[in-house]
């Protein structure tokens, strides 16, 4: 999945990786189920509901996509260790290379494994990245059944607001 990225971004949301239907249409959280473009639109962050189509108009919003690991995989749970702390890795080169303001982590488990902080939680982070801050969300997968849609649209909106405060 080639990313959604420019430089001086406001924020890059950080997906975990690929999935099969997402990969098949070759769109960024392009599964029907998945809350991303829902959550982002009811958090403020979009003026219209999106689609994974509309993805590449996120950039004219400082907003970006990318992805923890690159691996396109049926689930998460088939990413192995090694690849989350790669691609934690590869997004430290991106973040110091393009310095968006801060990196938006969609899936709390990735973010503990690729950056070997197994007590994060949810929202701001104490760790930056050069000078990008970074936040963690709960995967918005519709195979997540932890955080409903308004759980999600909540925790999106908490950013929001952060980042026009």
């Amino acid at each position: 999945m080639p990313d959604v990225i420019a430089p001086d971004l406001r924020v890059l949301f950080c997906g975990i990786n690929p999935g099969l239907y997402t990969a098949a249409i070759g769109h960024h959280f392009g599964r029907p189920g998945n809350r991303f473009w829902p959550a982002l639109f009811g958090a403020g962050f979009t003026p219209r509901l999106f689609s994974p189509w509309d993805e590449h108009e996120l950039l004219a919003l400082g907003i970006g996509i990318t992805n923890m690991v690159e691996r396109t995989s049926a689930t998460a749970v088939e990413v192995s260790n090694d690849e989350f702390v790669a691609g934690g890795q590869r997004l430290a080169r991106v973040a110091t290379a393009l310095t968006p303001r801060v990196i938006a982590f969609l899936g709390i488990g990735a973010y503990r494994t690729a950056f070997q902080r197994p007590k994060a939680v949810l929202g701001l982070q104490s760790d930056r990245i050069g000078s990008t801050a970074l936040w963690v969300l709960p995967s918005p997968s519709g195979l997540n059944a932890n955080h409903q849609l308004p759980d999600l649209i909540r925790l999106l909106r908490e950013l929001h607001d952060w980042l026009n405060a």
